[in-house]
């Protein structure tokens, strides 16, 4: 098993050149996958919305170098963003240093005049001479950008070509597998033009502040934040995240707002144009997308490694993932495909695109065993199979009665009907299956599935 940390390694920084009307960002970059790692550039071109787009960049800077539960004296380490090129698109992604926030910034087609010379997923050096340089963009420059380098001496005239290395912790690579799963499950509740999104955001608390907060209707298209819930009210905790996006407000066209049936987070998207920005939210500060397990149900049905790399040598990055199509093309039985989209999505190689209400493909830049081999309720339930300590008391076509191994001498019971499962363990009595399945009923499941 996969576990210790990956590690950036980067040949030579990013660098940024200025003339006198263009910037120019040659963004270095690196991946795990070996057939990624010999592409020397996935795109260069000019980014039509050169001002907002350096905004939002600059913003999703601030994002991955934020911790929202620490003190403002207190620092986090910045980490680099991953990009996926392909389908005339690039997004850009990343999540906050503390994990309760991810970030996407999708540049469509419309908005970008360049060559797509690969398809493919990959990290980029996100260092802070380039987050300075993109602060500094003015409205009249354009942004000339290269993921990657088509002539390396360009890049390297200036500056010293010293190898960067950069540690990142596995809960980051684990939270892009999670945070789909709620996109996909969110609601759309209104959107919001430019004035009504600025009369929102004027009632921000200045600090930080340790109870919900909610956004209430009071009328269509008028939204009032509160600390006391009213209607179908969209809860928000560790409000004071919603202040990284404040200086984006006077260049957006709109505000979309979504939420969670269980309240187990929210999201919003800036719309710009040919540029859009979305932000999703945990629950609060102290919740991390990575430990949620919303994906564990997804990985219990078994789906062969050579599923997945048939899929990755069909399927382009950014390209809307239509599993009917691909089932019916591929000559795919209907239920195998559903366990396959399941298995895609659990590892992270399936994104979710709120607007288009949709999946689509991305080539994560890391090894197949390292996606598969970091959630540990996981290990876990597969421990408790191969040490024979799930015991099945009863099952028939409606249910499972079984009681499980806990610790110490501690066995508990575990039920599982075709409308619920329910364990007498303490993570499930804490958080029922809002936060994934608990270990016990994880392995019952996977005691029961087909494994080839």
């Amino acid at each position: 098993m996969i576990s210790e940390e990956f590690e950036y390694n980067y040949a030579t920084p990013s660098v940024s050149e200025e003339t006198s009307d263009k910037k120019k960002f040659l963004l270095s970059h690196c991946t795990e996958v070996e057939d990624d790692k010999k592409i020397q550039c996935f795109f260069y071109g000019n980014i039509k919305d050169s001002f907002v787009a350096s905004k939002c960049l600059s913003v999703l800077a601030k994002i991955v170098r934020s911790h929202f539960s620490l003190a403002p004296s207190q620092s986090a380490g910045l980490r680099d963003p991953i990009v996926s090129v392909g389908s005339n698109q690039l997004r850009f992604e990343a999540f906050s240093s503390c994990n309760s926030v991810y970030s996407r910034i999708d540049l469509s087609d419309t908005g970008i005049d360049g060559e797509f010379l690969a398809s493919g997923c990959t990290n980029v050096d996100f260092n802070d001479t380039t987050v300075r340089a993109l602060n500094m963009v003015n409205r009249s420059e354009k942004l000339i950008l290269g993921v990657g380098q088509k002539d390396i001496k360009i890049s390297t005239e200036h500056v010293a070509t010293t190898e960067k290395k950069v540690s990142l912790p596995n809960r980051w690579i684990k939270g892009l597998s999670n945070v789909q799963l709620y996109l996909s499950q969110m609601e759309f509740v209104s959107r919001l033009n430019q004035v009504q999104a600025l009369q929102l955001f004027k009632d921000l608390p200045k600090t930080p502040v340790k109870n919900d907060y909610f956004i209430n209707q009071q009328q269509p298209g008028r939204f009032q934040l509160s600390p006391v819930p009213k209607g179908k009210s969209i809860c928000i905790g560790g409000i004071h995240r919603l202040r990284v996006v404040e200086t984006l407000l006077p260049f957006i066209k709109e505000l979309s707002l979504y939420r969670d049936n269980e309240d187990q987070g929210f999201a919003l998207i800036l719309h710009f144009g040919n540029i859009q920005m979305l932000l999703a939210f945990s629950a609060s500060v102290y919740r991390g997308f990575s430990g949620e397990g919303k994906n564990l149900e997804n990985m219990v049905s078994y789906v062969p490694d050579e599923w997945i790399i048939g899929i990755n040598h069909q399927c382009k990055t950014n390209e809307m993932f239509n599993s009917t199509l691909l089932a019916i093309e591929n000559d795919i039985n209907p239920i195998a495909m559903e366990n396959l989209q399941a298995s895609l999505s659990s590892i992270g190689l399936l994104g979710y695109d709120l607007i288009a209400q949709q999946h689509f493909y991305r080539r994560l830049p890391f090894k197949l065993q390292r996606l598969k081999s970091l959630n540990p309720r996981y290990q876990n339930a597969q421990k408790l199979i191969e040490k024979d300590e799930v015991k099945i008391i009863s099952k028939d076509e409606y249910k499972i009665e079984a009681e499980v191994k806990g610790s110490g001498d501690i066995m508990h019971k575990v039920l599982i009907t075709n409308e619920s499962s329910r364990c007498t363990c303490t993570w499930y009595t804490n958080h029922q299956n809002k936060r994934g399945l608990c270990k016990h009923i994880l392995a019952v499941k996977m005691k029961f599935e087909p494994k080839e």
